[in-house]
């Protein structure tokens, strides 16, 4: 098994594990999502959005849904999502070959937030859904978050890399793009990794023995964990064909 399939399961499963308490260690998440989302014009009203988990994008969208689909693989934070009579939730993988034939398309809207890196084959899943959409917002973390643990303990991310995103979805979308960096400030190491575990952006700590997981958080040498996001927005370039735009 290689890391990053090693690492995706441990993603479901933890996330599942601690789907009850996820919110108090998401607020980059949550603030990942509203920016993501401020930056959308065109109030599109049926939305579908790739790894939804407890609603972080639903409950930042400001207009009015006629329509929202949200896809999880996580029972927990499916559980955890809001609810009413213009939310679907479905719980499946988003690169599952049989999501498609579940789906209502076309949305006005493909977003994702915070859930793209741990695609397998981001371009394919991207390349498939750009025909179910008008347009897409995405926020991905990149290569460069964590990237002083990475350094430290010598290992090689499995997130992906800014401009090779960008070159990617630029194949499907007609976009804009912007990288943002934050810090998280923590008061102690451990409280850093823990909440490395409970966030869900894993730095890949679980693929090192227990002493190197404590020599790093004995050693650690800031107060605070770096992030690196690459937000996208673009219109579909199926749909500018279909509509000769």
């Amino acid at each position: 098994m290689d890391i990053k399939t090693y690492m995706i399961a441990k993603h479901i499963k933890e996330f599942s594990k601690n789907a009850h308490s996820y919110d108090d260690y998401t607020s980059l998440q949550q603030e990942v999502a509203r920016y993501l989302i401020s930056r959308i014009t065109t109030k599109p009203t049926k939305v579908l959005d790739l790894g939804c988990g407890s609603g972080a994008v639903f409950k930042n969208i400001p207009w009015k849904i006629s329509q929202f689909t949200g896809v999880d693989n996580a029972l927990g934070m499916c559980e955890l999502h809001p609810t009413c009579k213009e939310i679907e939730i479905i719980c499946e993988d988003f690169e599952s070959p049989f999501l498609l034939s579940r789906l209502n398309p076309p949305y006005d809207l493909l977003i994702s937030s915070s859930a793209l890196q741990w695609a397998n084959d981001i371009e394919a899943l991207v390349a498939q859904m750009s025909f179910t959409c008008k347009e897409g917002a995405f926020a991905i973390f990149t290569d460069k978050t964590f990237e002083t643990i990475y350094t430290m303990s010598d290992r090689i991310t499995f997130l992906p890399s800014a401009t090779t995103l960008v070159h990617m979805f630029e194949k499907y979308f007609t976009c804009n793009y912007e990288i943002k960096t934050f810090r998280l400030f923590f008061e102690d190491n451990l409280s850093k990794f823990r909440y490395i575990k409970r966030s869900g952006v894993s730095g890949g700590e679980k693929s090192l023995s227990v002493a190197q997981t404590k020599a790093l958080i004995q050693n650690y040498p800031y107060d605070y964990l770096e992030f690196e996001v690459l937000f996208i927005w673009g219109v579909s370039n199926e749909f500018q064909k279909v509509n000769k735009i």
